[in-house]
């Protein structure tokens, strides 16, 4: 099977208006989404649209619709005009539902022909909010070292302490033994924020299931709980703090609008 796991460690480092760093352990799911159905059929902790300690719902990502999730990936690429054949192999960075209960700041799909060879990424960035945003990496944003790259304005509200006015600095490695993502908020000469997921990579058992669970258990609360904890931090520090309605204009194509944003777009 192509599917696994990778054991990671997520690093922020803020440089402006003040510094502030922190690094958490985590572990991610790296999926095919062609193997979900037989996964879930060889594994008790693990299910595919159904209710289990781990569960992968397609309702859970973007791109919408009533499709499976790799026909509505596959759908948005030729959309951009990037060709991809029905042989195509997808695979998603993500986190599951864990106990019923989803949150991702980060899902990454990596998309290969049927040579092997990768030639797209998408980034599908999420916020408390519960919005979307996908940003496309293409065939030529992939460099020969196997690192997709691309510098894109933000235009998505991501964290209360970060400026809509900047750029999102993607390096998204093809990931393999090893995991090496790492994605910047950058002005228009210097990093602002340094994010980095790096990890290895572990079978994806039951067996495994189990002992990350015991080791990072409830993951998905466990992320969003770290998130509130920082946003606390940071607003003791007196780090400027951005209203979601302010800006409205710089939140572009976002995906499953939060009735704020919405209301104030009318």
């Amino acid at each position: 099977m192509n599917s696994c796991l990778y054991e990671c460690s997520v690093m922020h480092h803020r440089f402006t208006p003040k510094e502030y760093h922190f690094v958490h352990d985590i572990f991610m799911f790296y999926l095919d989404l062609d193997e979900l159905d037989l996964l879930a059929q060889n594994s008790f902790l693990f299910s595919h649209n159904r209710r289990n300690l781990y569960s992968f719902r397609d309702g859970d990502h973007e791109p919408a619709g009533d499709q499976p999730l790799k026909e509505r990936v596959l759908s948005f690429l030729r959309q951009e005009g990037v060709p991809c054949l029905p042989d195509t192999r997808v695979m998603l960075l993500t986190l599951p539902r864990m106990a019923g209960y989803i949150f991702n700041p980060i899902s990454i799909y990596y998309c290969f022909a049927g040579d092997g060879q990768a030639f797209a990424a998408v980034a599908e960035v999420g916020n408390t909010f519960r919005e979307f945003k996908l940003y496309l990496l293409r065939p030529k944003n992939l460099g020969a070292d196997g690192v997709f790259t691309l510098v894109v304005p933000k235009h998505f509200y991501v964290s209360p302490f970060s400026s809509l006015e900047l750029n999102f600095d993607f390096r998204l490695a093809i990931p393999g033994a090893e995991l090496n993502i790492r994605i910047d908020e950058t002005d228009d000469i210097k990093p602002v924020l340094i994010s980095t997921l790096t990890g290895r990579r572990a079978a994806l058992t039951d067996r495994n299931l189990a002992w990350f669970t015991l080791k990072y258990p409830f993951i998905t609360l466990k992320v969003i709980g770290l998130i509130h904890w920082h946003a606390l931090k940071l607003w003791l520090k007196k780090i400027p703090f951005y209203r979601k309605t302010e800006n409205m204009a710089l939140q572009q194509e976002v995906l499953r609008p939060h009735p704020s944003l919405t209301a104030k777009l009318k």
